[in-house]
């Protein structure tokens, strides 16, 4: 929509509000609400003023104001006020030079896409998230304490639960590793995940799929259509927006966090992705798996720069909590046809070339999506400006190896902390095009090493008192 059609939307629904959005560093939306009589061209020109010195990762208090500008593309009415409610989302930019703001994520990916035409070698990148998320009926947790902390966890359907005392129990608790597809009663999600899906498709977000994932405990997938790459990241975070108000208001808890269970499966986020020019598809060909030559060279190019690319696609500690080897998260660098073993899988499709697209499958759903799409394209892009062989494809199953078999297979960082110094040695791909800029990278390691890395480096976790209480 453009802005006098966005206006004209508002009259029509009788809007009494709008809400303006805009994303964080970290990854995590923001917002302000106007009354409806504020929403004119204008806005759309001048925008708001705000505190960027109060949103992290960004400015300092002395040059705290900042301007956020809403994007007509993205109105939607919002279905969670009690009030007709127009729903808008912002980029960021400098009061003063009127420039767009360097660690805007949505900036960043902006800029992804016009570099990604700029080269030359296609005009469009799709990006299609599998975002998996936990449902929860009870979460509680404290680290406020220097003498204690916990967390929390609790699900009417969690394998833990199977004795449990419940007025009566009813049994049909979803056993670890195999809550893949059962069937209600078993499933006792399946009603509030058609909600949740009638809520996105009800708000212009086309779904694909719904169903229940792996692990026991509420584990969930909505597989929502591939967009492109500016528009797929304003999706996902209006999907996690959705999936998170439709549970709260049955009751419910929705965390998008990568490993919040131990000893089962963690959420991933798998992101297909493909390239295009003048309306064709550049990823079909007759090579491996039926891909063609730039389609190898952009994996070689993911593979290349995987473990810097992991402080973006899995940016928190929690992120190295799923990617363990010996279990079933894609944590060596390989890519296969169907193996879903190896972090770069090539989806069995149709016969149609449209259909033809690279999965890669280490992302977790904790990353900012505009900063974890634009850093693979980037990698991709470098893959196929400098030819970069991906090897051969692993199409064993990798969990199956011998280390003599894995030696040479290279493998995903262990810890965010060995991420980010990977990142710092191996960023100059990403500054390609001015998407992003020294100082949002700088600003990423410092902002991860001080606020998260440190704090949770400071403090004792449970099981240590299990294993060393009594030396």
């Amino acid at each position: 929509m453009k802005p006098k059609e966005v206006i004209e939307f508002a009259k029509k629904n009788d809007v009494k509000f709008v809400d303006l959005k805009f994303i964080d560093f970290p990854g995590v939306w923001q917002h302000t609400t106007l009354p409806a009589h504020r929403l004119d061209e204008s806005l759309f020109e001048d925008g708001i003023q705000f505190d960027g010195s109060s949103v992290r990762g960004w400015q300092p208090i002395n040059a705290s104001d900042m301007t956020m500008i809403p994007d007509p593309e993205t109105a939607k009415l919002d279905p969670f006020f009690a009030h007709p409610t127009l729903s808008l989302v912002c980029s960021v930019y400098d009061p003063i030079t009127k420039q767009p703001y360097s660690r805007d994520p949505r900036h960043i990916a902006k800029k992804a896409e016009a570099y990604l035409r700029q080269t030359g070698i296609a005009d469009t990148s799709y990006m299609g998230p599998e975002a998996e998320f936990f449902i929860f009926d009870d979460v509680r947790f404290d680290h406020s304490k220097p003498n204690e902390g916990y967390y929390y966890l609790d699900s009417a359907e969690g394998a833990w639960n199977s004795g449990r005392e419940e007025y009566p129990n009813l049994g049909y608790k979803t056993r670890h590793k195999e809550g893949y597809f059962p069937v209600p009663p078993t499933d006792t999600l399946a009603n509030l995940r058609m909600e949740m899906m009638l809520a996105l498709e009800a708000s212009g977000v086309e779904v694909e799929v719904g169903h229940h994932e792996v692990a026991t405990g509420g584990q969930c997938e909505i597989g929502i259509k591939f967009h492109r790459m500016l528009p797929c990241g304003d999706q996902l975070m209006w999907f996690k927006y959705v999936v998170k108000n439709i549970a709260r208001k049955h009751g419910k808890t929705v965390t998008f966090m990568p490993k919040p269970l131990f000893g089962d499966n963690g959420s991933g986020m798998h992101v297909h992705q493909s390239l295009w020019k003048e309306g064709k598809p550049l990823f079909a060909g007759d090579g491996y798996a039926g891909l063609s030559q730039m389609a190898l060279h952009y994996i070689g190019g993911i593979i290349k720069h995987a473990k810097s690319l992991a402080a973006f696609t899995n940016p928190t500690t929690n992120s190295y909590r799923r990617l363990v080897p010996g279990f079933e998260a894609p944590v060596n660098l390989a890519y296969s046809s169907r193996n879903r073993s190896a972090s770069v899988r090539i989806p069995i499709t149709g016969p149609s070339p449209k259909t033809r697209r690279v999965e890669i499958r280490f992302p977790d759903p904790s990353c900012n999506p505009y900063l974890a799409f634009s850093a693979m394209l980037l990698a991709g892009l470098d893959g196929i400006q400098n030819k970069i062989d991906p090897g051969d494809p692993l199409d064993k199953d990798i969990y199956a190896l011998s280390p003599e078999e894995l030696k040479n297979v290279p493998h995903m960082p262990g810890s965010l902390e060995e991420a980010l110094d990977h990142l710092e040695r191996d960023h100059e791909f990403l500054l390609r095009g001015d998407v992003f800029t020294k100082d949002a990278i700088h600003e990423w390691l410092d902002y991860k090493r001080t606020k998260e890395l440190n704090p949770i480096r400071m403090r004792p976790t449970p099981h240590e008192f299990f294993l060393y209480f009594d030396i």
